[in-house]
């Protein structure tokens, strides 16, 4: 029998509706689609309270802590957060600083940005992908930063961004299917 891999999808955006999470969720519909994965979605905007409360690893509700096992134990990463003065939200920060840091090693990781402007568009690499990489996380070559003028009823109309995109999922669906590294 084999078991579905897991795709953990977090999105670091507290507004709802948000670009940031509608983003992410594509992103591993069409993940799933290719793999077979099953997707959990993390919205810090939903856990915020539970997170908030959260000083440590040890202070956390039994729900954050069902949370964080989640992202320790995923196949797959998809993370995505606005940018707000050239990095990730603190929430999403937070969320992340709670995870055991040897629990992602190995672990292929998808990165996700989206800002108000393209001044932001390199927080991606100088700030998400180091992010994971202290964790010795395999973040994938394609990361995808979107300019919120680019998605409109929650769709990507710049096609250069579009192809990124479809070259992040085929990355992601790749890592999913090589067999997992030991750590």
């Amino acid at each position: 029998m084999t078991t579905r891999k897991s795709i953990v999808a977090i999105t670091g955006s507290l507004s709802q509706p948000s670009r940031t999470r509608r983003l992410v969720e594509d992103v591993a519909a069409r993940v799933q689609s290719r793999s077979g994965g099953a997707v959990t979605l993390i919205d810090v905007a939903e856990i915020g309270p539970d997170l908030g409360q959260a000083f440590s690893r040890g202070a956390a509700s039994p729900a954050l802590e069902e949370t964080l096992r989640a992202i320790e134990s995923a196949d797959l990463i998809i993370a995505g957060s606005p940018i707000y003065k050239g990095s990730y939200t603190g929430f999403f920060k937070h969320l992340i600083d709670l995870v055991d840091y040897r629990a992602l090693a190995g672990v292929p990781v998808a990165l996700l940005a989206t800002g108000g402007s393209d001044r932001h568009a390199l927080a991606v690499e100088h700030q998400l992908r180091p992010l994971f990489g202290s964790f010795d996380a395999l973040t994938l070559p394609t990361a995808v930063f979107v300019i919120d003028r680019d998605v409109v009823d929650g769709r990507v109309t710049d096609e250069r961004v579009a192809r990124r995109l479809d070259t992040l999922v085929s990355e992601a669906a790749s890592a999913l299917a090589r067999p997992a590294i030991a750590a």
